[in-house]
């Protein structure tokens, strides 16, 4: 009779995941067909071609123009510039917490890293707008401080805590026999870190980066704020920028709805979508790389 029980409560539980994670994937699909088919009609009027590589975002001129390279641009450098500043900041805080830190003040560097993640954008977005923005343009002598470089700052702050916490789970992860083994043959500590540690919780590490960067690139309400808005080819790191995710959540609500203009607006979404999309596929791949290297080690 008990084992029947556990049997049944095994199998309930088994179905009652699988529903779970079955309405996950089912609604995923959903929110894909539905980005597709919202945003595919705009390719009746505009070839695919001049889509993604045309210069010029006017949406509301006359003729209109919907060409969104200078929005990926922005996108694909503000992550770049914000993953420069992140990757090392984050991968480094990981080691120092993991290897260096002592255990009182791991207990408290950890916990304030973490609420970084805890800090609702807008109120990253508020403070680049306040602060940061005023504070670059007297340093550097330019017209706005809304611009390219604080947008990738100010999501540089937001990606530390994910690499971090991702990273130091990974490194801590490392059995301590490798480390002792290291030490044992004679490697210093940093030998140890650089050659042994590092190598071995390389999978995580990269997964941590790449997540980070996945949600960098998604951000919305922080380059609305401090990006500058601009739709144009940036030529300086302090020039105004317009992402992808900014340029949907500021003009969605004043596009007609079905017209050109919102076809356009979804159809930036499926290009975003896709840049995450192979982010996550990226990670997953480096993941169970590194993962099967550091098995056969």
């Amino acid at each position: 009779m008990i084992i029947f029980k556990r049997q049944t409560t095994e199998k309930t539980m088994q179905w009652l995941f699988f529903t779970i994670a079955a309405a996950s994937i089912v609604i995923l699909i959903m929110i894909m067909i539905f980005l597709f088919i919202e945003g595919i009609p705009i390719f009746k009027k505009i070839s695919i071609i001049n889509f993604i590589f045309g210069k010029y975002w006017y949406p509301t001129s006359s003729p209109p123009d919907f060409g969104i390279l200078p929005l990926i641009t922005a996108s694909i450098v503000v992550t770049f510039l914000s993953s420069l500043i992140a990757v090392p900041l984050g991968v480094m805080t990981a080691i120092y917490l993991s290897e260096i830190a002592s255990t009182t003040m791991r207990e408290i560097v950890k916990p304030v890293v973490e609420m970084l993640a805890a800090l609702p954008s807008v109120v990253i977005g508020f403070f680049g707008m306040v602060v940061f923005a005023p504070f670059l343009q007297e340093t550097f002598d330019i017209a706005t401080g809304l611009n390219m470089f604080n947008a990738s700052i100010m999501l540089a702050f937001m990606a530390i805590p994910t690499i971090c916490s991702i990273s130091e789970d990974a490194i801590s992860s490392v059995p301590k026999t490798l480390k002792e083994a290291s030490l044992s043959l004679g490697a210093t500590h940093f030998e140890t870190i650089t050659r042994v540690v590092l190598p071995a919780a390389l999978s995580g590490i990269t997964t941590g980066v790449i997540l980070g960067m996945a949600r960098v690139i998604g951000e919305t309400m922080v380059v609305l704020m401090v990006a500058g808005g601009a739709a144009l080819m940036p030529s300086s790191i302090f020039d105004p920028v317009r992402p992808m995710p900014a340029s949907i959540a500021a003009e969605m609500a004043e596009a007609p709805f079905r017209g050109d203009h919102y076809f356009a607006l979804f159809a930036t979404g499926i290009v975003l979508f896709i840049f995450t999309f192979a982010f996550n596929m990226i990670a997953d791949y480096i993941s169970n790389k590194y993962k099967q290297s550091g098995e056969r080690v």
